[in-house]
């Protein structure tokens, strides 16, 4: 085990020595304390390939599309120097916002990250509500943006935020998948209007 955190790190570091493109390079770090966080953290997942992201699961073979996200598991008190390892190398390796998530009352990872990867922007998920206090409490001069228990999706939305302020083509889809929910809601009114409530409830199954 330890060897394959040292073969991580490794490969981290040599990846921040490495000269890429940035448009070869993922735009988005996902990380999680423990692979028990991943159900809670594939909404951040669901929400970036919604918006078009492809996930890097190969640096010297990224996915042909335009906008790339990355995923480890990186645990701040079993792995503390893949953490650091993780945060120091995140700029050089191309990232411009990181997501990290973490469970327990002892949710650190989020905020040791923002620490580490300074001033590259964390956003915080809170992987359970025990987790919201530890997640949150930064001291001053210590940014950390986060998400309320359990809302990667929410959070992966923020980061594409940070990003579309320099990529025209990212606000363009922000804004389409906001007027897919405006129409979606419209859409909902109506039926309830029309059908009435009995025969609304009836055709949902209810």
């Amino acid at each position: 085990m330890a060897d394959s955190v040292d073969s991580l790190v490794a490969s981290l570091r040599a990846e921040a020595d490495r000269d890429r493109d940035p448009e070869d390079t993922p735009e988005v770090g996902i990380v999680m304390g423990s692979d028990s966080d991943l159900d809670v953290m594939y909404g951040a997942y669901e929400a970036l390939t919604e918006l078009g992201f492809e996930e890097v699961t190969d640096y010297d073979d990224p996915p042909e599309a335009r906008f790339t996200f990355e995923t480890y598991v990186v645990s701040a008190h079993r792995t503390p120097e893949l953490m650091y390892a993780y945060g120091e190398t995140a700029g050089e390796r191309g990232l411009d916002v990181i997501i990290a998530g973490a469970g327990g009352k002892s949710a650190d990872l989020p905020n040791m990250t923002a620490s580490i990867a300074y001033p590259l922007p964390v956003v915080g998920v809170p992987v359970q509500e025990k987790s919201v206090d530890s997640v949150i409490g930064m001291p001053r001069g210590a940014p950390l943006t986060a998400v309320d228990a359990g809302k990667s999706f929410n959070a992966a939305l923020s980061a594409v935020q940070v990003l579309a302020r320099e990529h025209d083509e990212l606000e363009e889809r922000l804004v389409e998948y906001h007027e897919t929910l405006q129409q979606g809601v419209g859409e909902v009114s109506r039926a309830l209007h029309e059908s009435g409530t009995e025969r609304f409830r009836a055709d949902r199954g209810e």
